[in-house]
């Protein structure tokens, strides 16, 4: 006997969903492998083997329809789609290519030791200004947005509008919200600013986007598609990263005997990180529409239908993980999807990991505890789980 497809009137854009999705994800997870949510008409996956299943299923499961709610089938994107999160194979093929080349381990050797000196001296800056910070713009936006667009090869005017540029670009992926209404009146200004920073003659000759020009000369790329790239890595490298450095200082600060695990042992920096990526899941949702009727469990999703991946819920999900809400660098949390999984997993991630190894170990060095030192307060994003303000003591 066929079983019947669970529903939801629930609305996973909501401000109550946004500040604490939990709750949610655990109805959605117990429901069933497939849950329609009748609000926006889109079959939900929350559970880890099936999110995983979708991510690793491209032919199936397309991204160049759109990785957010609209349907590019139907709908025309508000900006030029992007060639490695909104492509298939064989268009997907070369820009990710080239890009896993240009990000690959060679530039990471040749980031580490600058990165490492650029985060000694932002961990002395901010101790020297006092015991107690605001992690999220001292720490976690202030180190990424120093060191990336120097990577990429952007000029230092303007670096300010990469996070309303990205906020604006995740909250896209959702309904047509009040968050998106919010950033609309800026959207064709930071879309025309960050496009500007993609031209060849604009980018330093050593940086990661010069390379991707370089590519384009000896015919690896056309010459269309290079600007495209380099807009990607703006897009998609600061936002998550933030995010994902604000949600590991949120946990040691309150996980203080984690703290102490790595400081006795820094080599555990790295683990921490995707730790924190997997218990907070910086990313928690993305889109893809199937290309064909598709069997989940025993639900056909119809040929065409979006399927929005709960990201978030999959990390967290109790079939997959042993105490999935406790914070643990004796965990391996290998396999998580916070970076994607298969062919559109995040090609940056290991640039993301150099980001917090470098902040974490220099921060492990001077200071002994990290504690809150105030309320949190969340950022409301229909893609990301986003911070604005952690009020932490650092007591060196």
């Amino acid at each position: 006997m066929a079983m019947t497809l669970p529903v939801s009137d629930a609305d996973p854009f909501d401000h109550d969903n946004l500040e604490d999705p939990g709750p949610l994800h655990e109805k959605l997870r117990e429901a069933g492998p497939v849950v329609h949510l009748t609000r926006y008409d889109t079959y939900a996956l929350a559970r880890y083997e099936h999110v995983h299943a979708a991510l690793t299923d491209w032919q199936n499961f397309q991204s160049a329809a759109g990785v957010g709610l609209s349907n590019f089938r139907y709908e025309k994107p508000w900006r030029p789609p992007s060639l490695l999160l909104e492509a298939d194979p064989p268009r997907h093929d070369a820009p990710r290519r080239v890009l896993s080349k240009i990000i690959g381990p060679r530039a990471l050797h040749r980031l580490r030791d600058r990165w490492a000196a650029d985060a000694a001296e932002l961990v002395d800056q901010v101790i020297s200004d006092g015991a107690e910070v605001d992690a999220v713009p001292a720490l976690a936006e202030a180190f990424p947005l120093r060191v990336f667009p120097d990577a990429v090869g952007i000029p230092a005017s303007g670096r300010e509008n990469l996070l309303p540029y990205g906020d604006h670009l995740f909250n896209a992926f959702g309904p047509p919200n009040d968050l998106v209404a919010k950033g609309a009146p800026r959207a064709a200004e930071l879309s025309a600013w960050v496009n500007a920073q993609c031209a060849r003659d604009v980018l330093d000759p050593d940086g990661f986007g010069a390379a991707i020009w370089a590519a384009a000369d000896r015919g690896e790329l056309t010459p269309e598609q290079a600007p495209l790239i380099v807009r990607s890595l703006l897009s998609a490298g600061v936002d998550t990263t933030v995010h994902g450095l604000s949600a590991v200082l949120y946990a040691f600060a309150r996980n203080p005997a984690q703290w102490q695990r790595l400081r006795d042992q820094p080599s555990l920096a790295r683990v921490a990180f995707d730790e924190a990526v997997r218990w907070e899941s910086p990313v928690q949702t993305f889109f893809r529409t199937a290309t064909t009727d598709v069997t989940v469990g025993e639900t056909v999703i119809p040929d065409g239908a979006k399927i929005l991946m709960f990201l978030g819920a999959a990390n967290r999900d109790p079939r997959r993980w042993t105490d999935p809400d406790r914070f643990d660098l004796s965990r391996d949390p290998s396999g998580h999807v916070g970076f994607g999984m298969g062919i559109h997993q995040c090609v940056g991630q290991h640039i993301a990991r150099l980001e917090a190894e470098s902040l974490l170990t220099a921060l492990a060095r001077r200071v002994t505890h990290v504690e809150l030192a105030g309320p949190v307060r969340r950022h409301h994003n229909n893609t990301l789980r986003a911070w604005r303000s952690i009020p932490i003591a650092l007591l060196a």
